[in-house]
């Protein structure tokens, strides 16, 4: 829970590591009656403690909405008071991976089954595990530990004040977690790199403010601001579920700003949803502050992730598949905001197995109240940070240059971690492919002008409106925290060396820097493309035979290339077909190749 002290809880409501806490079920499903729906959030939120003991493995349980439909406090079950139900197509995908994440999550806590094979360096009750973390031991002599404020999992916050110094007597949240809960391997090293990330990342005003960490025998001691505004969380109930646009967009401009910062860092945190974003004070217009980094992790550009951390309803489908990357923190946003705008939750089911489902197969629904009476930029919003496809997602940083919030707030945006991934792709593309994205570039819609404007800009070219390797690692230095070092994006901006003896100008940027996958996302994607190939059939189409097509592609010896890419040739002239350069715009390679064939 960070520094929260909305309420203290009989039950787990903290979490180091927010896997643990049952707050991912605080909001219930849509139902169309809306005095009921309101009536079920407050009821959520006073009872899901309760109904959370029947599970070790919160929130990926999480407490049906049925629950209050059928108990004594709820009204009574009709048509129009009941939740709309998610039809699935039978016979089901793939089963669920509900069951596996229950295991990696048992691993993770330590509470593995005394029959089960402790995995790599887990060692069962903690015995012969490495607690020391080389951390201060003067807690005592520092703070005075005062009344608890929260208390889950892994262990509890407490409010503390400053013994001496120049804060003497300010209050400061102290995170304390007991060793004794440290029961496995990866238990320790989530503390270790919480701890690390949050002495890393500094700099940021919508950020928790991190002051040090402490150890002893028996605990590990996190001291951090502490903020009285209680969580997003709880403003959303108290507001009977929902913010109006104008509301909603004040709070995901914090949100956005803080996570686009994050991402440029290389840090993703993993378990974004409203119960990690406290606000300062209980003033209405408080700066929000996201907390709780116990699952975020460093992460380069390039590189995927793989284990299953987050918490239910805002867990992204990549996540489920084990092979995702900062994408994910944009999906978790996406979440918040429909939540925002509506009050329920875009994936609901009575089961984590439903959940999964949900979330890996249906679609977010917008024709219910009140979506018809929202604007369509809102809508827009929404559908593009909820995209399935992670490369056709936004990032936090476009997601700040997107209509619905640009247009009524001024906002500065920051630079985007995604150009430097495009760019390096772009470098190490064929003569052909290069042209390709040349002429698609050319076919960019003005919002879309707009912010690779700002991005360049913010690589600052020099007085030729040109830019080389040294512009930016000047702005990646402007901008770097310990945490950017952590996660070797220096190391991945190196490979941009070909930048090194040449400069690239302002049109050649916005070739480089444009995904091909999120433009294929927007309406009108298949004129734009073919009004491209009509550009690269003038200045970049040329007769081509199959072997060196192979070869511009960089493909192996063993694709089958005259089966593979005989549809890419047009027969009459020999140049590229419109499929051939549709397909050599994304970019390919002899596993997808293969793979689609």
């Amino acid at each position: 829970m960070g520094g929260c002290t909305s309420r203290p809880s009989p039950e787990p409501n903290y979490s180091n590591n927010d896997l643990y806490t049952p707050h991912g079920s605080a909001i219930p499903a849509k139902a169309n009656n809306e005095d009921s729906s309101i009536h079920q959030l407050e009821n959520t939120k006073k009872e899901v403690t309760e109904v959370g003991k029947k599970s070790p493995f919160f929130p990926f349980y999480s407490p049906s909405p049925a629950h209050y439909f059928f108990s004594k406090k709820s009204p009574a079950r009709s048509p129009a008071n009941s939740t709309p139900r998610r039809f699935f197509k039978r016979p089901f995908p793939p089963p669920s991976p509900a069951k596996h994440i229950r295991a990696l999550l048992a691993r993770r806590q330590g509470s593995v089954k005394p029959n089960a094979i402790p995995e790599g360096n887990e060692s069962e009750g903690g015995g012969g595990l490495d607690k020391s973390f080389g951390f201060s031991k003067n807690f005592g002599n520092k703070y005075e530990l005062g009344e608890e404020v929260g208390r889950g999992h892994f262990g509890y916050t407490c409010k503390a004040k400053f013994k001496k110094g120049e804060l003497k007597g300010q209050e400061v949240a102290v995170k304390v977690i007991p060793k004794a809960k440290m029961t496995t391997a990866i238990a320790i090293e989530d503390v270790r790199r919480e701890v690390k990330i949050l002495r890393a990342l500094t700099g940021h005003d919508n950020l928790v403010k991190f002051y040090d960490a402490y150890e002893d025998h028996e605990n590990v001691y996190i001291v951090m601001e502490l903020c009285e505004g209680g969580e997003l969380l709880d403003r959303i109930l108290s507001r009977g579920g929902k913010y109006t646009e104008d509301d909603a967009k004040a709070v995901l401009i914090q949100i956005l700003k803080v996570v686009a910062f994050c991402h440029l860092q290389g840090v993703v945190h993993r378990d974004l949803k409203p119960e990690n974003f406290l606000f300062m004070s209980k003033d209405e217009n408080a700066q929000l502050k996201a907390i709780d980094f116990g699952l975020s992790d460093f992460v380069k550009p390039d590189e995927r992730l793989n284990d299953i951390v987050g918490s239910a309803y805002y867990v992204a489908p990549e996540v489920l598949h084990r092979s995702y990357s900062t994408e994910a923190d944009v999906w978790s946003i996406g979440v918040i905001a429909y939540i925002l705008l509506c009050g329920s939750r875009p994936f609901w089911a009575r089961t984590e197995s439903g959940i999964f489902r949900a979330v890996l197969k249906a679609d977010p629904g917008f024709e219910e109240q009140p979506w018809p009476t929202l604007s369509s930029e809102a809508k827009d919003f929404v559908k593009r940070l909820l995209n399935k496809d992670p490369r056709k997602r936004m990032t936090a940083a476009q997601a700040l240059g997107h209509p619905w919030i640009k247009n009524s707030h001024d906002i500065e945006v920051p630079l985007d971690i995604l150009i430097f991934k495009l760019m390096k792709t772009y470098m190490r593309s064929s003569a052909l492919r290069k042209a390709a994205l040349r002429a698609l570039s050319k076919t960019l819609t003005v919002d879309e002008l707009v912010h690779l404007k700002q991005q360049f800009a913010l690589l600052e070219p020099n007085k030729n409106g040109t830019i080389n390797l040294d512009n930016i690692k000047a702005a990646l230095l402007k901008n770097a925290t310990d945490a950017m070092k952590e996660a070797r994006i220096h190391d991945f901006v190196a490979s941009l060396n070909a930048l090194q003896y040449r400069r690239m100008d302002f049109e050649e940027f916005c070739a480089a820097a444009s995904s091909v996958y999120q433009r294929e996302a927007l309406d009108q994607w298949e004129q734009h493309v073919r009004c491209a190939y009509e550009i690269f059939e003038k200045d970049g189409n040329r007769a081509i035979v199959i072997e060196e097509l192979a070869s511009e592609l960089g493909l192996g010896p063993a694709v089958p290339v005259h089966a593979v890419l005989l549809d890419w040739i047009r027969h009459t002239d020999g140049k590229l077909s419109f499929l051939g350069f549709a397909k050599l715009l994304h970019g390919v390679s002899s596993r997808s190749i293969m793979k689609n064939q």
